[in-house]
């Protein structure tokens, strides 16, 4: 025999053995000989059973997770002499690690040829990949060293459990007993952040002031949502001798566009959520598009299918979201009534809420960075200055296009607020109360 990629000699026992198994258990399985020169002579063991609990109690404990199902110890005779074997499968539950080390590549090894070296971190994710889905949230966290002191606060303040039971039954720990990427995300070691910025006037040329929060989810909710509302300005604006308080950004919808940003983001991406303030309007940006199958229009009536579901009924269980599905509905409601609507925007690959600065005036000027009002709706507008009502008809004829492409642009105006819809069927007709 030789070593080769499944065949691997020691001398002797020592604890590098693990580093070894977990090579096997990671790649194509196979077996070690303790007992036999690396040059494939037999010298044999003085006490092999010795050796043998040796191996099973460095197994038990020094490598995660869990491998023993997969590794049989036993002993034989070769050439006379009393040789250890240790048969090693390939795990189910890959990748396999040292405990102390961590899914890091100093703690977790594969077999290149003869030799056990570590595995690159690529090499790792892909391993997470392949046993856990394409989940994020359900997959092991590269990240195990994790500790919980804000979220157990958070839990504790609201008379919530969470023990160890909660964690496992919240997803916070695997079946295999380590901690997954939701742990990560909830963790005082969180790696992702939201990054804030604040502009003067309403284009990103001068920087104001910056901003990057850190740490646990739980905890970046609430300071940033803290430092959005130390801006939201309280202006008076008097009917007759009634003063009316009205802030610059209704609370509630802050609150929503803040908690849809970090619940349906896509955490697979290592970018973080931005958050622009201007004069004009905030605006939140989110990695990650809508959930596949889904359009606005779908989210406009309330429907939702989140990205991250344990994510999810955790801020459901702490009260953080009352109900799937009300965020942005809640948001166009809270802007009942004025002139510049909230606007959303979607790519493939992010999701922005641009929220309007209600004071900022009412002309139709105003809502034109919210809104990003184009020159065919402008247009549309000014057909509106001489006319009460229009119809799809006008809208052909005034500017010049076709049917279809006239009944795209009224919807699009409708769902901005720039037109309301009066009627239905074949008498439907379009006003505004933008002028």
């Amino acid at each position: 025999m030789d070593e080769n990629r499944t065949i691997e000699f020691k001398r002797e026992y020592t604890e590098d053995i693990k580093k070894t198994v977990v090579a096997f258990a990671n790649s194509d399985g196979g077996t070690i000989y303790v007992g036999i020169e690396d040059d494939g002579t037999v010298i044999g063991v003085s006490d092999a059973d010795e050796i043998i609990l040796q191996l099973t109690n460095s197994i038990r404990d020094g490598i995660r997770p869990d491998v023993t199902l997969f590794v049989e110890g036993s002993i034989e005779m070769m050439e006379g002499k009393k040789v250890v074997i240790a048969t090693v499968q390939r795990g189910t539950a890959c990748p396999y690690y040292i405990g102390k080390k961590g899914l890091r590549p100093e703690g977790v090894y594969v077999r290149q040829g003869a030799s056990t070296v570590p595995a690159t971190e690529t090499a790792i994710r892909n391993m997470i990949k392949e046993t856990s889905g394409d989940c994020f949230e359900t997959a092991r966290a590269l990240e195990q060293q994790l500790t919980f002191e804000t979220i157990e606060e958070y839990f504790r303040n609201r008379k919530v459990e969470f023990g160890e039971k909660q964690k496992v039954s919240l997803g916070l720990v695997g079946l295999d007993g380590t901690y997954t990427n939701l742990a990560l995300l909830l963790s005082d070691q969180c790696q992702h952040t939201i990054k804030l910025a604040m502009f003067e006037g309403s284009k990103k040329t001068v920087f104001k002031e910056r901003k990057e929060f850190t740490g646990s989810l739980i905890r970046q909710v609430e300071e940033a949502y803290e430092y959005i509302e130390h801006y939201n300005r309280t202006r008076a604006e008097f009917k007759g001798l009634e003063r009316i308080d009205r802030k610059d950004y209704p609370v509630e919808a802050i609150r929503e566009a803040l908690l849809n940003a970090i619940v349906h983001r896509d955490y697979s991406y290592s970018a973080s959520v931005l958050i622009s303030i201007f004069e004009d309007r905030i605006e939140f940006v989110t990695v990650g598009g809508l959930v596949k199958g889904m359009i606005i229009d779908d989210i406009l009536l309330g429907v939702s299918v989140l990205r991250n579901q344990n994510l999810g009924n955790i801020f459901y269980r702490l009260k953080l979201i009352e109900a799937y599905g009300t965020g942005i509905p809640k948001i166009m409601e809270s802007y009942e009534g004025e002139i510049c609507k909230p606007r959303l925007d979607v790519t493939n690959n992010a999701f922005k809420i641009t929220l309007p600065n209600r004071n900022q005036g009412d002309s139709l000027g105003a809502c034109e960075t919210a809104n990003q009002i184009t020159e065919r709706e402008k247009h549309v507008l000014r057909i509106l200055a001489y006319k009460k009502f229009i119809v799809r008809k006008d809208v052909e004829e005034e500017i010049g296009v076709s049917q279809a492409t006239a009944i795209l642009l009224l919807r699009e105006m409708t769902r901005k607020g720039l037109l309301t819809k009066v009627g239905s069927g074949r008498l439907v007709k379009y006003k505004t109360d933008k002028i």
